[in-house]
């Protein structure tokens, strides 16, 4: 298993907007065969700081995620929302290998 962590930096000014864009990944992350572990938005401490963790069987799982994201229509629209209306500033992504009991 493989764990995506992104973290985000948002613009403050729109987290309502970013917290929109969550919902419309949510589903469509696990609709693409991933495992999504929720977006993580400002509470305290930095305003304009956000994760989102989401997992899949292995990296070649991710591979064809990204594959069927590409052409999947509702992931293209979840893109063009975020692009509209800017409320991402950047984002880094790490691979990560859970541990478990």
């Amino acid at each position: 298993m493989i764990t995506c962590y992104l973290k985000y930096v948002i613009d403050p000014y729109q987290v309502k907007e970013f917290e929109q864009y969550a919902k419309m990944w949510i589903p469509l992350v696990n609709k693409l065969g991933g495992t999504h572990h929720g977006y993580f938005l400002p509470h305290e401490g930095a305003n304009n700081i956000a994760y989102a963790l989401f997992s899949f069987p292995s990296l070649t799982d991710y591979e064809r995620y990204r594959q069927e994201m590409a052409v999947d229509e509702e992931c293209q629209q979840a893109f063009e929302f975020a692009n509209e209306n800017k409320c991402i500033i950047s984002y880094e992504r790490s691979f990560m290998r859970p541990v478990f009991e």
